[in-house]
């Protein structure tokens, strides 16, 4: 048995995903379940990359078939029919590895909290002892019904035993499996047709691989991780939100120590993708969620919700919500405006009290300050969007786009009827109701809006 790979061998990380995880009381497979905004398999696949390099094999079972379909870009997959155990998964997922890799490193899918550098350092230790089998071991005092970690005299490990299993004596043994697991590949191959179910449960037991490296000499190593829960399964929703609450202060605190200021930590809600410039503040009650990006010296104010969303420099977003947008430098929004996607605002721009925009381009120093809708629209520099203001974007079947140049004053309560466009430095006549182009410097009054041009012309059909 060799110390380390061959060239052109390598190491191949096979996840455990069967199980549907009853106690979630959910028909969503317990490993599809959000934490902090993503599945909690997607942090165990992405440790599972960082260590071997290459797509983790992730085991699924009918009844979590939907696992293939979330992570299909992200990871192979291998079937097991009937859930009968941890070994019989081990043995599915090894069908799928490629011949020449020469070792497995096991991880559990309901594991997402686990140290990215773990897995590296089992399989490091693996090598270095040449073991057949190195395992992850927790000494806890309270080791619940894990499977517990038996010693010999000299301080070998002997046999893991699972705790339906064990006797009143080794119930009493404090040390217990984590779980992880790194294997000789060709050994694996070899003795994990030799598993058996137990008498007990009738379980096949990934874990009496352990014994049976033993048994034939072949040696097993561990690693006795610290007891800071981060490699507990999540097996209900209360150890999930135990979790989540884990993960966030983890984050947040991160985020402090990086120059963010959160008025209230234990409010601010940031998930992982998320990042913060320096001298960004978070007031209480924020919510910023996927791809977000803020940058420096931007105030979040309280209740906002951002979502996929690039806020610039020196803004203010004031208890609003916004998603799948650009914000350049300098802009303030809000109270209770709402960007829907496809929303781009110009430096500078001011949107206040009810403003909504929806796949929209608003030019630098855009003022819309009151209850006003703008879709499909591109709205030019310095343009003035009156209170009431509304895009009629939508003719029962197609989305039509409104385009407004610059320095434009719209007044209260104009309708804009797509596809319209207006000239730069025209204007609008409050009530206006905008069903054809407008010239620039022309106004637009009346309903159906007529034109007045600076030359005196009118017009009810321009």
């Amino acid at each position: 048995m060799t110390d380390a790979p061959t060239p052109g061998e390598r190491s191949v990380a096979v996840v455990l995903a069967a199980g549907l995880g009853t106690r979630m009381r959910s028909r969503v497979p317990k490993v599809l379940h959000p934490l902090m905004g993503r599945p909690m398999l997607a942090y165990v696949l992405d440790v599972a990359r960082s260590t071997t390099g290459r797509r983790p094999i992730v085991v699924y079972s009918p009844p979590t078939a939907a696992v293939r379909d979330a992570f299909a870009d992200e990871a192979d997959f291998a079937l097991q029919e009937e859930p009968t155990g941890t070994g019989d998964a081990l043995r599915a997922g090894l069908a799928a590895v490629p011949p020449a890799a020469a070792e497995i490193l096991v991880l559990i899918g309901d594991v997402p909290r686990i140290h990215p550098g773990l897995p590296g350092a089992l399989l490091a230790e693996r090598r270095s002892a040449g073991a057949a089998v190195a395992i992850t071991t927790v000494v806890t005092a309270d080791p619940g019904a894990l499977g517990r970690v038996i010693r010999d005299d000299r301080g070998s490990i002997r046999a893991i035993v699972e705790a339906r299993d064990a006797s009143p004596g080794e119930l009493d043994v404090d040390e217990v499996n984590a779980g992880i697991y790194a294997f000789d590949g060709d050994w694996l191959r070899r003795r994990i047709g030799d598993l058996r179910p137990s008498a007990a449960t009738g379980e096949v037991y990934l874990t009496d691989l352990v014994r049976l490296a033993t048994e034939d000499g072949s040696g097993v190593t561990a690693i006795v991780a610290e007891d800071d829960g981060r490699l507990l399964g999540i097996n209900d929703r209360l150890q999930l939100a135990e979790a989540e609450g884990e993960l966030r202060a983890e984050i947040n605190e991160r985020h402090l120590l990086a120059g963010v200021s959160m008025a209230d930590p234990a409010t601010a809600y940031v998930e992982p993708g998320v990042e913060l410039a320096t001298d960004v503040r978070l007031e209480p009650n924020v919510i910023l969620r996927g791809r977000t990006r803020v940058g420096e010296g931007t105030v979040i104010g309280a209740g906002s919700q951002i979502l996929d969303s690039t806020i610039g420099r020196g803004c203010t977003i004031w208890a609003s919500v916004i998603e799948s947008s650009e914000i350049a430098d300098d802009v303030l929004i809000g109270p209770m405006s709402h960007l829907r996607p496809g929303s781009v605002i110009g430096p500078g721009a001011r949107l206040g009290n009810f403003a909504e925009v929806k796949n929209s381009r608003l030019g630098p120093g855009v003022q819309q300050h009151h209850m006003s809708y703008l879709g499909d629209a591109d709205v030019g520099a310095r343009t003035n969007v009156g209170a009431g203001t509304i895009t009629a974007n939508y003719d029962g079947r197609r989305k039509l786009r409104t385009t407004i140049g610059e320095d434009v004053f719209l007044g209260v309560d104009s309708m804009l009827v797509a596809p319209v466009r207006l000239g730069d430095r025209s204007k609008t006549g409050a009530g206006s109701v905008v069903t054809h182009d407008v010239p620039a410097d022309a106004l637009a009054v009346g309903v159906p809006a007529r034109i007045r041009t600076p030359r005196g012309d009118v017009s009810t059909d321009p």
